[in-house]
């Protein structure tokens, strides 16, 4: 399964940088197949260890503040591995064909 996910502090200030960090360090120190862009972070992996991720993810940033958002979004396609960037793959091969 994919998980793509974002989460933030709320009432810590303007800048949640550091927050997020925290919440990405997790993720990466996982090993899981991950990829952050600008507004979500994805992971890939069985459904136990991804949401584990997700839940310590939040833990870490709710260590910053009192109150937590987190947004979650799942594709869940048993049997299929590798979908991080083989998604993206059939994309990007699609846009070269016209």
């Amino acid at each position: 399964m994919l998980v793509a996910f974002s989460v933030a502090p709320l009432g810590a200030g303007e800048s949640v940088t550091e927050a997020v960090a925290d919440a990405v360090r997790v993720v990466r120190e996982s090993g899981l197949p991950n990829r952050t862009d600008a507004m979500f972070t994805t992971i890939e992996g069985e459904w136990d260890e991804v949401m584990d991720v997700v839940k310590r993810a939040t833990a870490a940033v709710g260590r910053h503040g009192h109150r937590v958002s987190l947004v979650l979004k799942a594709d869940i396609r048993p049997g299929r591995s590798g979908e991080l960037t083989g998604k993206v793959e059939r994309v990007e091969a699609a846009l070269a064909d016209g």
